[in-house]
């Protein structure tokens, strides 16, 4: 099981924005970090899930990580945000794992189908209920 990472989807607007943002890179999308993951090994395979307004909305696969030379370390993304069900994040600074068992299913994985056709607003204020 991959271990992922969450991060503040910071000067993000929207997810739809977090999105445009993501996918106006080609190749890869990069993020700056000041350390490098002390589990950074347990990570291939892993996400990198997006909170926006206090809860998950999306998540970018994990491309790696670099070095870039300046003491700082990248984290390297697919240009991609997949949809995941909304699910309540306390928001933190920096970056924090999320263990495979508590990450949301993605949108369309055939668990949460029914769900794709609720308008949008009204199914991110169920989810901010936790309704859903």
């Amino acid at each position: 099981m991959p271990l992922h990472i969450t991060k503040i989807a910071f000067g993000s607007e929207s997810p739809a924005t977090l999105r445009a943002w993501l996918e106006s890179h080609s190749g890869e999308a990069r993020l700056t970090t000041r350390y490098l993951p002390k589990r950074v090994a347990e990570m291939e395979g892993g996400s990198l899930y997006w909170i926006h307004q206090h809860r998950l909305v999306g998540r970018s696969p994990l491309i790696g990580f670099q070095e870039t030379g300046q003491g700082r370390f990248w984290i390297k993304l697919e240009p991609r945000l997949i949809a995941v069900r909304g699910a309540p994040k306390r928001a933190h600074q920096g970056w924090r794992y999320l263990e495979e068992k508590d990450a949301p299913p993605d949108l369309g994985s055939g668990e949460v189908d029914d769900l794709e056709a609720m308008p949008p607003a009204m199914l991110g204020e169920l989810t901010r209920l936790g309704l859903v």
